[in-house]
């Protein structure tokens, strides 16, 4: 299915400011959003896209040049933009990684133009782990300890990593005689080629167990699952990802890898983010914008009062400083910014439509 014109999206023009995009898109947002009621989730996610490219002017110049192409949002495409998007991450906007491992190109040149393809002999690692934590839109501004399970390789609870039964110790590998390589002799079509390849008795290590372990069978780990608690800092944003070293699975005498968790923040019904700043709106009458006003405003902190001066116009901003995101690590937060949306009334009574057109004519004459 073809995607639609972002800018058909938002319901705004070619020639749209950035101020203008950002309240289409405040507006659109707050009537898809999922949570409410008649909101659409497919259309509120084909907004945010939509907000994503044209919020960015580097981006909105390749879209307004080369379409979806040109944001990495369809294949094909006339006009010589990247099919692959940026970085070389296109195929429907994943990341795409080209390993060749073991036997792959690395083996060929090493035979045929003599390089030895000697592996790395620093310390080993366990694998690398990912995981996903889902966040409310208030746990991303305060910040929380998230408790996780996951299933991974841990230390063995009874060698405790060391591969060797208790009681016993490690002896030099037999097979490389200590020194954690074996060489070998490659007939290729230049002749014999010398090549140093990691020793598959010991790993690379130089030393085996006198008797393995005879719960893991020396391999070092086992397999189980693993509570932790996760700090996640005040003011992360959705899709953010934290690092966490040495809290991936372990491996047979050598350290942990890293834990990388990814962040997804639920939307909210009634806030929105770009940043530091909270987003919202308010409705208040026609009788309310012309006097002048009073209103109770939700926060992430709780209500706040807000003056609304006399002869407020539907779309004005104010702003509640202190009451947005906290910069991640910092002190300092962003503010709240208010958008006051002025409500006509569509049904009248008999004395309300009298009383706007005695209004109307006393205005004409200048009175007002």
């Amino acid at each position: 299915m073809a995607k639609r014109d972002y800018y058909e999206v938002l319901g705004v023009g070619k020639n749209a400011s950035a101020d203008e995009i950002k309240k289409a898109f405040r507006k659109a947002a707050v009537k898809y959003h999922p949570d409410k009621e008649g909101g659409d989730e497919t259309k509120f996610k084909e907004v945010n896209e939509a907000y994503e490219v044209l919020k960015d002017q580097q981006k909105r110049q390749r879209y307004d040049q080369f379409g979806h192409a040109g944001v990495g949002g369809a294949s094909g495409g006339a006009g010589g933009g990247n099919p692959f998007g940026e970085g070389f991450g296109g195929f429907g906007g994943q990341n795409v990684h080209f390993d060749f491992g073991d036997g792959g190109l690395g083996d060929i040149f090493s035979q045929f133009f003599g390089g030895s393809q000697q592996q790395s002999q620093g310390p080993r690692r366990g694998r690398d782990i990912e995981t996903v934590v889902t966040l409310s839109f208030e746990d991303a501004v305060f910040g929380v300890e998230k408790k996780i399970t996951l299933d991974m390789d841990d230390e063995c609870e009874h060698c405790h990593g060391s591969t060797v039964e208790p009681g016993h110790e490690m002896k030099k590998c037999p097979t490389c005689n200590g020194s954690g390589q074996r060489v070998q002799v490659v007939n290729t079509i230049f002749g014999q080629i010398q090549q140093a390849a990691t020793c598959s008795e010991c790993k690379g290590r130089g030393k085996v167990p006198e008797k393995v372990c005879t719960v893991c069978h020396g391999k070092g780990t086992q397999r189980r699952k693993q509570d932790m608690t996760i700090k996640i800092p005040a003011g992360i944003d959705d899709g953010a990802t934290l690092r966490l070293r040495d809290r991936g699975e372990a491996v047979g005498g050598g350290g942990r890898g890293d834990l990388y968790v990814h962040v997804r923040v639920k939307a909210h019904k009634k806030f929105t983010r770009e940043g530091d700043i909270i987003l919202s709106e308010e409705h208040i009458d026609m009788v309310q914008a012309a006097l002048g006003t009073k209103i109770d405003v939700e926060t992430v902190d709780g209500v706040a009062t807000m003056k609304v001066p006399a002869g407020t116009q539907s779309g004005t901003d104010f702003k509640l400083s202190g009451h947005g995101v906290p910069h991640v690590r910092q002190e300092s937060r962003g503010p709240h910014i208010v958008t006051i949306i002025v409500d006509t009334p569509t049904k009248l009574s008999k004395k309300q439509k009298e009383l706007l057109e005695q209004f109307g004519g006393a205005k004409k004459r200048g009175l007002f």
